[in-house]
């Protein structure tokens, strides 16, 4: 063992470098008042690209947000570089609050939620008549995520020069919810992005759909501008699409002062973080009549007070035929 004398000086000390860092640590985050607004457009492995002001800007978030992820549609505060030039980055540091949230899970045993959108307005649900035939379990799952996050439901039926929309229409009668039908000579001559625009003006609107029924068509109708997607085909064999879209996209509609989002082709959409008590207050006829429900109620029980509701005269009996079916789809699969 080294013994070091009196006359020993500091270079004759080791001492062990801190592994952590000099930097004392603390809970005091800086406030950045002199952050940016911006509004997240796209996510990419990471990657943030946002609208601030005029331009577009690259970011990253920063690390004192911890597990927090910004989505597409977040608004969020920014700083550093902020002048979108080639080569720049900039730091997301707050993720405002969200006025509705699209949320799926990759199956209805997946405990993991994912946020797709943030702050829609409204959802486009995109559906073909046929080629692919239309998969009314994924509408209803879509409407349930719809009612469950705050956004407004749009039914858009395309290809209905394959086959008529008035059986599946019916379905959805109860429920009042605004469509549009187009055919596939519509969605390139331009006739059902007009439609269909007249149904976006002035909110933000998230587009949805199972790959191959056309949605990415509409959209680069929409969006004339945008072309750096190509359009998907259908597998004849299978019946399924090829996937066009694989990240959440927010576009501006200027001409009627809104956006859309397109967001990739789901093959499922899970619900296993909807609660029942969420759903139900897009039906508020019936809200009203769950006071003689018992505790976790699910709405499709022996003792539900709804029946007597509905008994009563209170509501229509096809909107708690529908309310049900909505909330049974939880339990089963798109294919079902």
């Amino acid at each position: 063992m080294r013994r070091y004398g009196r006359n020993a000086d500091e270079d004759d000390i080791r001492v062990r470098p801190n592994r952590k860092g000099n930097r004392p640590r603390t809970s005091i985050r800086p406030k950045h008042e002199d952050a940016a607004d911006g509004m997240v457009l796209t996510v990419d492995r990471g990657r943030l690209t946002c609208l601030v002001e005029d331009r577009t800007v690259f970011a990253m978030k920063a690390r004192e947000l911890g597990r927090k992820a910004a989505v597409v549609g977040d608004r969020v505060s920014l700083v550093g570089d902020l002048s979108g030039k080639k080569d720049t980055l900039a730091r997301v540091v707050r993720i405002g609050e969200r006025a509705s949230v699209l949320r799926r899970t990759a199956d209805d045993d997946d405990p993991y939620e994912r946020v797709v959108v943030a702050n829609a307005d409204q959802l486009a649900i995109v559906t073909a008549l046929a080629d692919p035939e239309p998969r009314p379990r994924l509408i209803d799952r879509c409407l349930v995520a719809a009612f469950d996050g705050g956004l407004e439901p749009l039914l858009v039926l395309t290809k209905s020069d394959l086959a008529p929309a008035e059986k599946l229409l019916e379905m959805y009668g109860a429920l009042d919810i605004p469509y549009v039908v187009t055919s596939r000579d519509e969605l390139y001559d331009g006739h059902a992005a007009d439609r269909v625009r007249g149904q976006l003006a002035g909110r933000t609107t998230a587009f949805v759909g199972h790959s191959g029924v056309g949605k990415t068509t509409l959209v680069n109708a929409l969006v004339p501008e945008e072309r750096r997607r190509s359009t998907g085909i259908v597998n004849a064999v299978t019946g399924r699409g090829r996937h066009t879209t694989t990240s959440a996209l927010a576009l501006p509609l200027a001409e009627v002062d809104g956006w859309v989002i397109d967001t990739p082709g789901v093959r499922s959409f899970g619900l296993n973080h909807v609660d029942p008590s969420r759903v139900i207050k897009a039906f508020p006829e019936l809200e009203a009549g769950t006071d003689g429900c018992p505790r976790a109620c699910g709405h499709d029980e022996k003792d539900c007070a709804l029946d007597e509701w509905v008994a009563q005269g209170h509501a229509d009996p096809a909107r708690l035929y529908s309310l049900r079916r909505l909330l049974s789809t939880r339990e089963r699969r798109e294919g079902d």
